[in-house]
């Protein structure tokens, strides 16, 4: 394994800068002093959250091991928030897409760039929060050519005193997270066959897991398990290919008849198409100590063009249960065969307990790109309910009995015809950008796109480390004129309770508290605070570059509460706004720039971290 000794250095830090803004939303004030000894942490809430016993901290991507981004804090409430104000600010000195959050661990926040993909360890306890130290792995350039769609980064993840995160040229490092100290660096991808890594990897059980991204360039998806005392790899999944590479043996039994057979990673595709099958894993991961599985999704199949691919493609469109500590596979559930629209199936699959008819069930909720909201039995794959959170039209529905979708046939693509409105589009009715669970509200916060598409298969040829798409996509907005969507989600009874429509698509993740208060942002700037039973605004806040990221709660020093979140439009939605495209072409950015070309208008590139407080 190679070990960079790039770490901390002065210039680092000078490329970021930390300012104490004094002026609030709602009325002037002084942040106020930081304690000089730490405050513990409030008691724990009685929210069963396996993987994040200190409430006032924010370890893991989605806080949890379930990824509920649930935080248990209340100090910021319905009442209460209307008084949040900026407390501090730090420029991270990056102006591509900031996805992903900070975390909180021990009075220090970890902060995780786009490429370069620097981590910055910043002191809580200091009233200007400096920077501890700041890590600079040596990242290829060349891997910002390979990135799909920005070089974005989802965030890093804290475990037994180290920090982890993945860099875009597809590296994994650990780093000791008091001195920003190099523990191990590995790598996983290979750039020149278009391979990087752009998701946040889930620590547990003293393993990493890592997935990769590309399946716009051809490669063949996987997941790696990594051992956290010096990242050597333990297991290794592949999505396509035998059922040897895909980790399927005696124990995988998967629900429906369609995903049962031998070999279905080969003999579900033409000749050798497998070994181009992308089913890329760059979404999230989530773990479920309970029935001790990891749970993720497969992205796109290989090739946009759905000619050159009959059948259904396993396992790409697929999520996975696997045993976290061999990779076997115990159940898989395909949401998307055959998939026709580029309707990844990547999206954070959230561990909950909810009653159902007036039974307690263990589910994963799973708000897919193409625009079905799946509940299912996360100890054997059964579909629980599927219904569209978002307006749309490929499909009529999901069939119980065969857990396939009815598929519209005016809606099917093929090469040499354009298929004409679409709904949702290749962005999907919400893309990578996380849900939140309450356990208090029992609701489910989805933050939704609402675009529509007209689609094209044209033909193409592999050449390693090259894009390999075979579609033209034009995207457009949805029915009713708005682009994105808040939705408050019942998964008990499958259906919408409220819904708080946006201009554009909401690309940024969602946090809710248990002081019953929904935040989020927008990517035309605005970060958001909605009352999480009702809906009703109730605090907004103006930033100087569009929301992509995913706000967090966390306990400061002081013992107040805080929430942090990024700022820096980019991303695939924001492509437009970051790069030299023109809204006179709106297949460009893979159909994106169609979905948003007025998006210039509103917002320009950043790179901030915001943190607000009472």
């Amino acid at each position: 394994m190679s070990r960079p000794t790039c770490r901390f250095a002065i210039s680092l830090i000078a490329l970021a800068s930390v300012s104490v803004v004094l002026g609030a939303c709602s009325g002037d004030g002084p942040r106020p002093a930081a304690a000089k000894e730490p405050t513990p942490n409030p008691p724990a809430a009685t929210y069963s959250q396996p993987g994040a016993d200190k409430p006032g901290e924010w370890t893991l991507p989605g806080r949890d091991f379930g990824g509920t981004r649930f935080s248990p804090l209340d100090q910021i409430n319905s009442s209460t928030v209307k008084n949040l104000h900026v407390a501090w600010t730090f420029s991270t000195g990056v102006l591509n897409g900031h996805e992903g959050q900070p975390l909180v661990v021990n009075n220090t926040m970890y902060v995780t760039t786009p490429w370069p993909n620097i981590t910055y360890a910043l002191d809580l306890t200091d009233a200007h929060a400096p920077a501890k130290w700041a890590y600079a792995p040596p990242t290829a350039s060349a891997a910002k050519g390979e990135a799909c769609c920005d070089v974005v980064n989802r965030g890093s993840s804290y475990a037994n005193g180290k920090i982890v995160w993945n860099l875009l040229d597809g590296h994994t490092v650990a780093v000791d997270a008091k001195t920003g100290k190099t523990l191990w660096s590995v790598k996983l991808a290979d750039i020149n066959k278009g391979e990087t890594i752009t998701m946040a990897p889930l620590i547990a059980k003293g393993k990493v897991y890592v997935g990769v991204s590309g399946a716009e360039m051809g490669v063949r998806g996987w997941v790696q398990a990594l051992d956290l005392n010096d990242g050597h790899t333990i297991w290794k999944a592949y999505t396509t290919g035998s059922d040897k590479d895909v980790l399927l043996g005696a124990d995988f039994k998967p629900f429906y008849s369609s995903m049962q057979g031998t070999d279905l990673g080969i003999k579900t595709w033409p000749t050798d198409q497998w070994k181009l099958g992308g089913g890329t894993v760059w979404g999230w991961i989530t773990y479920d100590p309970e029935t001790n599985l990891i749970f993720y999704g497969t992205g796109n199949p290989g090739v946009w063009n759905p000619d050159l691919r009959p059948g259904d493609n396993l396992w790409s469109m697929t999520i996975f249960a696997r045993d976290p500590d061999t990779g076997a596979a115990k159940w898989a559930y395909q949401m998307t065969p055959h998939d026709m629209w580029d309707y990844d199936g990547v999206n954070e699959s959230i561990v909950a307990d909810i009653t159902i008819s007036g039974q307690p069930r263990k589910v994963l909720l799973h708000a897919d790109r193409n625009g079905f909201s799946y509940v299912i039995d996360r100890t054997n794959g059964q579909l629980i309910s599927a219904s569209p959170f978002i307006f749309t039209n490929w499909a009529t529905g999901i069939d119980m009995k065969t857990g396939r979708p009815q598929v519209v046939p005016s809606k099917m693509t093929k090469q040499g015809v354009v298929a004409r409105n679409i709904c949702p589009s290749s962005t999907g009715g919400k893309d990578q950008q996380p849900s939140a669970f309450s356990p208090r509200t029992g609701l489910w916060y989805i933050p939704a796109t609402n675009d529509c598409m007209d689609y094209e298969g044209t033909a193409v040829s592999y050449i390693s480390g090259t894009p390999y798409l075979g579609a033209d996509v034009r995207m457009y907005k949805g029915p009713g004129g708005n682009r994105g969507e808040l939705v408050a989600w019942d998964p008990a009874q499958g259906k919408k309770v409220w819904g708080i429509k946006e201009n554009f698509p909401l690309w940024s993740g969602v946090l809710v508290t248990a002081g019953d208060v929904v935040f989020y942002g927008t990517m035309d700037g605005w970060v958001k605070a909605i009352d999480a039973k009702t809906g009703a605004p109730l605090w907004s806040f103006k930033t100087g570059s569009g929301v992509i990221g995913n706000p967090i709660a966390y306990t400061g020093p002081d013992g107040k509460e805080y929430i942090a979140i990024y700022t820096g439009v980019g991303g695939w939605m924001g492509a437009i706004a970051s790069a030299n495209l023109s809204p006179d072409d709106p297949t460009a950015a893979l159909g994106a720039t169609g979905a948003a070309p007025d998006l210039k208008k509103y917002t320009a590139p950043g790179g901030m971290l915001f943190v607000f407080g009472l």
